[in-house]
């Protein structure tokens, strides 16, 4: 066991476990510490370096969340297998990101059945002042057609918030803004049948429009399981050239995390392959315990992740923002075909979106629903527990706006979805076999103080 000494900034600019956890997590990429390595205890650990058991127990944690460590019973923490023969790692920040009726008002109040929502999920108010900002100071450039790669200004946003938060480096030129995911996969497809690839490999479960893109575009598909530990890369295409549609960070259906070093085992397979990796960063950002997970692209050194983001899930779902980030040889294809294409994203919300992110808003905004959204993840958790934890299982999962469960019931999928839509509550049938369901639950709209009400209700409904 080696010991670990780093030398602590007391300036305090940086928690003392984001400067542990960087330091253990840098000495294990560079190969001073290996495979099977014992890491010393908390108590010890601690005590050598002068900080408390709870402050390393956060740097552990993160690094266990990471996979360059993992943990035995009894036992302690050891050192995970990282696979980066020829990996240089990429230093990550991340930075802590509220009468009369007319024709219209009528038309929205029942254009749909009324979903739950939770106005402290969003401040309108930040948003509005942007907006105004921008139809006054600005509004000369709205009597023109948005850029069909997207507004300059939001690209140039996107690329600092992705290197501060994701410790993704980009360029604005690398970055491609569209109308929502689907939109920015239909141009992907093109973009990867004028490079000769037309197989994609596919998480099993996952997005289901993707796929469905995918299809109606005629490539071929396979569907490749996830596991725990993320997708499986011995199932993936071999000696063809492919891409690979993952969300190492969070797979929405099962709450699964890619570890370290099965990353660079992907990163391995694009470049053995010629291939390329499309990773789905959807809402990796909102994770509630520890750090956000770094992203995949954060480790590409040969230019064979595109990646993916969208706004949805982080401001509000009528804002249909999404963008991609291109690699090098993706960006020019694109640039000789961008005329080709209307942006079809509007450009009076992307220039919000970007002055929201120019002010510091949107990082205030995320760290605020970080918390709000724990809170809510809890509540809900303890509230199924109590009120239907005889037939309701929740995976443990600590992110994203959902929580994926399995539920013991002779009523079929589409029943048990169509009653917690009655009350509000939108999800999505993952997998039904009679007499279990597998949903996918979206809980952060609920009101907080709502929560315990809400799961009782529905937990009636579903048993009655």
């Amino acid at each position: 066991m080696k010991p670990i000494m780093p030398i602590f900034d007391k300036s305090r600019k940086k928690p003392y476990y984001i400067q542990l956890y960087e330091y253990i997590r840098s000495e294990i990429a560079a190969g001073n510490m290996e495979e099977g390595e014992r890491l010393p205890s908390l108590r010890s650990l601690a005590k050598s370096t002068g900080l408390s058991i709870t402050t390393v127990e956060q740097a552990y944690n993160q690094l266990l969340v990471e996979g360059y460590i993992y943990s035995k019973a009894q036992s302690g923490y050891y050192v995970s297998r990282v696979y980066s023969d020829n990996a240089q790692t990429v230093p990550v920040q991340i930075r802590d990101l509220s009468q009369n009726v007319s024709t219209l008002e009528t038309a929205i109040g029942h254009s749909s059945l009324p979903l739950q929502y939770d106005s402290d999920c969003f401040d309108f108010n930040k948003w509005k002042r942007c907006m105004n900002k921008i139809l006054t100071e600005f509004s000369s450039a709205l009597f023109f057609e948005g850029d069909p790669q997207g507004e300059e200004g939001l690209r140039t946003e996107i690329s600092k918030y992705l290197y501060m938060s994701r410790g993704v480096a980009c360029s604005p030129k690398q970055i491609v803004i569209g109308a929502g995911t689907q939109q920015i996969t239909g141009q992907l497809a093109t973009l990867l049948r004028k490079l000769s690839i037309d197989h994609v490999a596919l998480e099993d479960p996952g997005y289901l429009p993707v796929r469905n893109i995918f299809r109606d575009r005629g490539f071929a598909i396979s569907q490749v399981k996830v596991k725990a530990d993320g997708l499986t890369i011995e199932k993936l295409p071999a000696n063809i050239r492919a891409a690979a549609y993952v969300s190492p960070s969070n797979n929405s259906f099962t709450g699964s995390v890619m570890p370290i070093g099965r990353r660079y085992e992907l990163l391995s397979w694009a470049e053995d392959n010629d291939s390329y990796i499309i990773e789905d960063d959807y809402d990796s950002e909102l994770r509630y315990f520890g750090r956000p997970v770094p992203a995949l692209k954060s480790l590409d050194q040969n230019e064979r992740v595109i990646y993916l983001g969208s706004f949805s899930s982080t401001l509000f779902a009528a804002v249909k923002i999404s963008y991609m980030v291109l690699p090098e040889a993706f960006a020019e294809v694109f640039s000789s075909i961008a005329t080709d294409y209307s942006q079809t994203c509007s450009k009076m919300e992307q220039l919000t979106l970007a002055m929201f992110m120019e002010t510091g808003y949107y990082q205030t905004h995320i760290k605020k629903i970080r918390k709000l959204y724990a809170q809510k993840l809890s509540a809900v958790t303890d509230a199924f527990a109590k009120y239907a934890g005889d037939f309701v299982t929740i995976t443990d999962i600590e992110s994203g706006i959902n929580i994926p469960m399995h539920i013991v019931s002779p009523k079929p999928a589409a029943q048990l979805k169509e009653e917690a839509l009655s009350i509000g509550l939108p999800s999505v049938i993952m997998s039904y076999s009679p007499g279990e369901t597998d949903l996918i639950f979206y809980y952060n709209q609920i009101p907080l103080s709502e929560i315990d009400a809400v799961i009782s209700r529905l937990s009636r409904l579903w048993r009655g």
